[in-house]
């Protein structure tokens, strides 16, 4: 397995988790806000095969806004 997987995976499960928490009643979205950022921004590589062979991410539309 490769060393950037578990850590991949676990941020991308809290990033879910971040997101559940957000349609809950009572959500604090400032904290939604930081904790979100921070884990994208931490998020590391994507492990080996989660992309096809070629793929570019900026290759796609602008981002709006």
């Amino acid at each position: 397995m490769c060393p950037n997987c578990d850590d991949f995976a676990r941020t991308v499960l809290l990033l879910g988790q971040l997101a559940l928490y957000g349609d809950t009643e009572g959500a604090d979205f400032d904290f939604i806000e930081i904790v979100g950022a921070s884990l994208a921004a931490s998020l590391p590589e994507p492990p080996p095969g989660t992309f096809p062979p070629g793929f570019d991410p900026n290759s796609g539309p602008p981002y709006p806004g």
